[in-house]
């Protein structure tokens, strides 16, 4: 197998498994230097890089790296000096010749941070999504002056992201260049922060932000508690706010429920307007994977949208890591792929997830979300305030990874088992009615999505 190839399909299934930040960081200029049978040798910028990825992402990477070559036993890491962007570049253009997946992230935009691979023609719009949208498309018509802030919310991988810069790209289009876009995560912006504060060069900030007329930052969620950055970005708004310049935000929840975040900047985050992206249906499901197949340049039978479909519910990732594997292996052997092999590609991707979790993961995001100590989460307290968040835990250990009710029992307090069963039972039925819930339950696993 080429090299090219093997590494661009293994970064396709790392960017579905770390935060985009830390994918843009730490894996982004890397490359696939030799393969052998049992090893393989990836080049990193610089010592720091080298020393980062191998601790951190090492066994991700050799889990990666064996889904397409089963024989490798190890990942050797060394220091490869000039790296550049253009030979990356280069090289990326070369797979999409071929046809094969491509890692967009290398054509960012360096001026607006946008991706160009995100824009509002390729979004499926469904009853998910569809007050998102629309909000959406008024506000590129009328920027400034329609829904600002524009406040959309919903769980990790549901297509927050693609809407949002999709937005900042139709606008870049739309007016030729002649207004000024930035996109940002929180995590980026607060960097920024930190380094302007370090630096004594408060003035960056200001110039950085403030001088923009769309400003486009996503996660928004992760500022909460760190007092210097909100406050920061408290002044960036207004001063953005008070010159008509539009401010679109994402989150993983709803102002309201975002934990320890100052009541300041809340009540102008729910002065605009504010619009969730829900969990897509079947229907939008089948949309979706017709649409990025079809983006992908590969053909799939009605058999297999229809499993991908109905098995892949909860995650647009998801579904992605499915048609990235699917992809690969018709682009490597030339050949449509079987109902079967799809069945188990599936099943693959989906005990590889459980495999990034454990128990303890899922009990502490639990607590951290309640704001509750997790020795009451599994202790024997009846206290109200500790009963949803137990029965939430149990759920999650049940729906992710797939635990009996008796493992569940034990490890939540050495509980009857039976207590467990009416616990997910009981959650199942709200879920498909209770909002809230669901937001809660999003929110929630996009936490322990972080920690694996």
């Amino acid at each position: 197998m080429i090299n090219e190839e093997l590494w661009q399909s293994v970064l396709s299934e790392m960017e579905l498994q770390v935060s985009r930040a830390n994918f843009l960081t730490w894996l982004k200029n890397s490359r696939l230097v030799e393969n052998s049978d049992e090893y393989i040798t990836i080049a990193l910028p610089n010592h720091f890089a080298k020393e980062w990825v191998e601790t951190k992402y090492d066994k991700l990477i050799l889990g990666s790296v064996r889904n397409f070559i089963t024989s490798v036993k190890k990942v050797e890491y060394v220091v490869e000096g000039g790296l550049v962007k253009a030979s990356i570049t280069h090289k990326v253009r070369q797979v999409l010749n071929d046809k094969q997946l491509a890692i967009e992230e290398f054509k960012v935009d360096p001026e607006t941070n946008l991706n160009p691979r995100y824009n509002l023609n390729s979004f499926v719009v469904g009853s998910s999504n569809e007050l998102a949208y629309s909000a959406a498309t008024a506000v590129v018509q009328s920027i400034g002056s329609k829904y600002n802030p524009l406040f959309i919310y919903g769980g990790v991988g549901l297509g927050k992201t693609h809407l949002i810069q999709g937005m900042g790209n139709e606008i870049k289009n739309l007016h030729k260049n002649k207004v000024k876009v930035k996109y940002v995560t929180s995590e980026k912006f607060t960097n920024d922060v930190v380094t302007a504060i370090r630096n004594r060069r408060g003035d960056d900030i200001k110039n950085t932000y403030r001088n923009i007329d769309v400003l486009i930052i996503d996660d928004i969620q992760f500022i909460g508690g760190k007092e210097k950055t909100e406050e920061e970005f408290f002044h960036t708004f207004n001063a953005l706010h008070e010159n008509n310049k539009q401010i679109i935000i994402s989150s993983d929840r709803p102002p309201k429920a975002i934990p320890i975040l100052e009541e300041r900047l809340r009540s102008r985050f729910e002065a605009g307007l504010i619009a969730d992206i829900s969990l897509p249906d079947y229907e939008t499901r089948v949309a979706i994977i017709k649409n990025k197949t079809q983006e992908r340049g590969a053909a799939l039978d009605n058999e297999s949208i229809d499993l991908i479909a109905k098995r892949v519910q909860k995650n647009i990732r998801e579904i992605e890591g499915v048609l990235n594997k699917i992809v690969f292996y018709q682009t490597s052997y030339q050949k449509p792929i079987s109902i079967g092999q799809v069945e188990k590609i599936i099943s693959e991707l989906a005990e590889r997830s459980r495999a990034n979790i454990n128990p303890n993961q899922v009990i502490k995001a639990v607590a951290s979300f309640f704001e509750i100590a997790a020795n009451d989460l599994t202790g024997k307290s009846r206290n109200k305030e500790f009963i949803e968040a137990r029965q939430i835990t149990m759920y999650l250990l049940r729906d992710m990874l797939d635990m009996s009710y008796p493992y569940i029992a034990n490890k939540i307090g050495k509980r009857d088992h039976t207590t467990v069963i009416y616990a997910c039972k009981k959650l199942s039925k709200d879920l498909d009615k209770n909002q809230p819930l669901i937001d809660k339950f999003t929110a929630i696993r996009e936490m322990i999505n972080k920690m694996g």
